[in-house]
């Protein structure tokens, strides 16, 4: 971008994964002059990363009544997906409490709901960006593949599958000689599997980001390699500070800036609870034959993937602070299992580590800060945003236009945290 044509937007939105980019595209293509601010490429941070679903049966959330019973378990176990730091935890009370409340069965039941209810709407968000992009060749419809490996396993997970159920999430119950047909080359223990109908996966959602860029800026939209550390908004507008001393001005901003969204001044962001459960991936170039479709291993707490780059074995929570060091055991683990699920296939090729946005109840904040109705939020999606990127996108244009979202959002309000 022009930096000295750089006043005069309709809207800048502040960061550039799945959420902001899919936010800037819809913007562009209603005709809104848009700017799109991220010191990093599109696409290269948690979205780049992720384990490639488009979930669109994720509305189980990680809150659940179990927790108190499975926590010591997940907390002190070498062989667990949970890896907590104790100091951080003691440090943010306030995340770590509302999370406990919200694993109360009212609450999960309200959150599962309030999720399944958007994820109606994943197709409706993201496939005419799809479409936009000409990425049709990079979206895989294979269905998607969930196993357990203990009937223990298995039967814990009844009540949230039936949640599923009662959402209208299309499966199948499979058993294990099923699941082997499906996947051959899977190696691990099976005592029952789930077959998610319909589910679609993405075989490069960088390449997707990276197109749905392009096609934005073929629209007139403007990207802008900066960090925006502070905004201030007024009666007729909003100016961003970039952290190279520029001022742009804007008539609205949108805050899709994920886990890092606290951190912007001027927002008000920083009075609500924004975790980080940090994910991690490893990938093996060589590998991604060995599946047709994602596929979940429920126990171990991870997907492993067949993509454009290999086989992406994604997934572990690691309950930290958003810049603390690698943690290498969680690489390891995931190594150690993805040895489990298909025999020795070597070393990885590649380790990531990424930042999902959490709020406490599993649910992301989309609506106006209190500080402004020019600032409108849209970030905390935890595990989903590339699924629900898209129809986020949507809805902050639908706000940032005026007109009544396209779905409900009464249940993602920032004003809950008050």
């Amino acid at each position: 971008m022009d930096k000295a044509s750089n006043n005069d937007f309709d809207l800048i939105v502040v960061g550039a994964g799945m959420v902001g980019m899919s936010t800037a595209l819809w913007a562009q293509k209603e005709g809104i002059k848009t700017l799109l601010c991220d010191p990093n490429p599109p696409g290269s941070g948690t979205t780049y990363g992720s384990a490639c679903t488009i979930a669109t049966y994720a509305c189980i959330p990680v809150n659940s009544p179990s927790i108190f019973k499975s926590l010591p378990y997940l907390l002190t176990s070498r062989d667990s997906p949970l890896s907590f730091n104790v100091s951080h935890g003691l440090k943010n009370p306030r995340w770590m409490l509302g999370f406990l409340t919200n694993c109360r069965a009212s609450r999960v039941k309200h959150i599962s709901e309030a999720l399944g209810q958007f994820l109606n709407y994943t197709d409706a968000g993201l496939n005419p960006l799809i479409a936009e992009a000409q990425s049709e060749d990079l979206i895989v419809s294979n269905d998607c593949l969930y196993v357990w490996s203990s009937r223990a396993g298995y039967e814990s997970a009844r009540e949230g599958n039936a949640m599923r159920a009662s959402q209208g999430v299309n499966f199948d119950e499979l058993t294990s000689d099923d699941v082997r047909q499906l996947e051959p080359n899977l190696q691990q223990p099976i005592h029952k599997g789930l077959l998610f109908k319909g589910a679609r996966h993405i075989s490069s959602p960088l390449e997707l980001v990276t197109r749905m860029q392009k096609r934005f800026e073929a629209l007139g939209g403007s990207y802008l390699a900066q960090g925006v550390e502070e905004c201030k908004a007024d009666d007729s507008g909003v100016t961003a500070y970039l952290n190279d001393g520029t001022q742009i001005r804007s008539r609205q901003l949108a805050l899709t800036a994920g886990a890092r969204s606290r951190q912007i001044k001027g927002t008000g962001a920083t009075s609500l609870p924004l975790g980080t459960e940090r994910g991690y991936h490893v990938l093996y170039r060589n590998h991604g034959s060995r599946l047709s479709r994602p596929v979940g291993w429920a126990e171990a707490g991870f997907y492993a993937t067949p993509m454009a780059d290999g086989l992406r074995i994604a997934g572990t929570v690691e309950i930290n602070a958003i810049d603390a060091a690698f943690n290498k055991k969680c690489t390891d683990y995931l190594q150690v299992k993805s040895h489990d699920m298909f025999g020795d296939i070597g070393s990885p090729d590649d380790t990531w580590l990424g930042h999902r946005p959490t709020m406490p109840d599993s649910l992301p904040v989309i609506g106006y800060s209190k500080n402004s109705k020019r600032i409108i939020y849209a970030f905390g999606h935890q595990h989903i945003g590339l699924t629900l990127g898209g129809i986020t996108g949507k809805i902050v244009t639908d706000l940032a236009q005026g007109r009544e979202p396209s779905c409900n959002i009464n249940d993602f309000s920032p004003e809950r945290f008050s």
